[in-house]
């Protein structure tokens, strides 16, 4: 196992995500215990020392399985333990001490090692920096008292968005998750997200590393380029080689939902083979290649606003549309319509075509936005 170096934690490449656990005829809340326990114990046994749960993981149930299959059979202090403060839910905002007793209740732990704002988005970071609600202060308070080892954030946002949060708590964060994998480096512009994060010297953590598994399996012509490069190395194995090319990365958590898939990644991150520029640029290629098929072809050039009667945010609505088009709906992507005002959301285009005039791209915007909009009605 190769171990990275984290304050003065060494720390596990390779973290076990406890989102998609083992589960008892297809029923997500019906977490399969037996088999959880025999993946952390086998995760401990080949080296991995992190595990990532969250408070809405599972229906819930993810911090209980965490508790049961690793805090209460394992040595404290042979593990890292991360879970997070669920302000995806607005209703949450105002029982930051409320959920952050019950999650050490749920854990069966005095402490958490790593303890971050989950999903900080467009929708919610407002109410993260409210001081009406003190989620900060709180958190800054259980850090000093010791039960958080180490604080951060995981995001969605944009990078204007990721900025603004990095000032207002600078002061308490040292590590930020982010979606990164060599689909959403141009995708949700993670490439500019981990220059963001090199500049504020904050440690990247990567979440979907293989897309879900979508990375884990491609077309015949596109695993043929790249066995022609590496004849050794296989596909899920690819998105993995990506991340330890890319400056910052720090943990690399993989959802792994058996076995077969822990054993896979275990073999991966025994060695570190980071891509050479011609490697790099035939996955990134192929990335393209894959996006091509379902993502339009938006820069955010932003000549299409000027030429907007209604004043939409055109390519903030292609970002949303090819994220919702690619994900089968995007988890995030509600989330953030659900805030934007009626005005400015797609069923707002009038079709008058001015910015499909102005678009370098040629792209037929008037047709995203019906389109769109009959998805969203739907």
């Amino acid at each position: 196992m190769l171990y990275k170096d984290f304050k003065e934690c060494k720390l596990s490449a390779l973290g076990l995500g406890m989102m998609r656990l083992p589960v008892i005829d297809g029923e997500e809340k019906q977490i399969d215990e037996a088999a959880v326990e025999e993946m952390v114990d086998y995760a401990l046994d080949h080296g991995i020392n992190y595990f990532d749960t969250a408070w809405g993981y599972h229906g819930g149930n993810s911090e209980l399985a965490a508790g049961r299959a690793l805090v209460v059979r394992h040595p404290r202090e042979k593990f890292y333990l991360a879970t997070k403060f669920p302000g995806f839910s607005k209703e949450n905002m105002e029982r930051v001490e409320e959920i952050f007793e019950k999650q050490l209740e749920k854990c069966q732990t005095d402490y958490f090692d790593f303890y971050l704002f989950h999903c900080v988005c467009e929708s919610n970071i407002d109410g993260y920096l409210d001081p009406q609600y003190g989620i900060y202060d709180y958190l800054m308070k259980q850090k000093a008292n010791g039960r958080i080892k180490h604080l951060g954030f995981s995001a969605h946002a944009t990078v204007e968005e990721m900025r603004r949060f990095l000032d207002a708590c600078r002061d308490g964060l040292e590590f930020c998750q982010i979606q990164l994998n060599y689909l959403d480096w141009t995708l949700q512009d993670a490439k500019a997200k981990v220059g963001l994060l090199n500049e504020y010297d904050i440690p990247v953590w990567v979440m979907e590393p293989v897309r879900g598994g979508r990375l884990a399996k491609l077309g015949e012509s596109h695993t043929a380029r790249l066995n022609a490069l590496r004849p050794d190395e296989g596909t899920p194995a690819w998105a993995f080689r990506f991340l330890q090319t890319v400056p910052g990365v720090t943990m690399t958590l993989s959802g792994m939902s058996n076995m077969e898939q822990l054993k896979d990644n275990l073999r991966t991150f025994e060695t570190e083979k980071p891509l050479n520029e011609k490697e790099m640029a035939e996955l990134l290629d192929i990335a393209d290649e894959i996006l091509g098929k379902k993502a339009l072809p938006c820069t955010a050039c932003r000549y299409c606003t000027n030429h907007c009667p209604q004043g939409l945010d055109i390519p903030e609505i292609i970002r949303l549309y090819n994220e919702a088009n690619f994900a089968d709906g995007g988890f995030t992507v509600p989330a953030e319509l659900a805030d934007m005002p009626e005005e400015k959301k797609p069923a707002a285009c009038v079709a008058c075509k001015s910015c499909e005039k102005a678009c370098p791209q040629q792209i037929k915007v008037s047709e995203m936005m019906k389109n769109f909009a009959e998805k969203l009605k739907g």
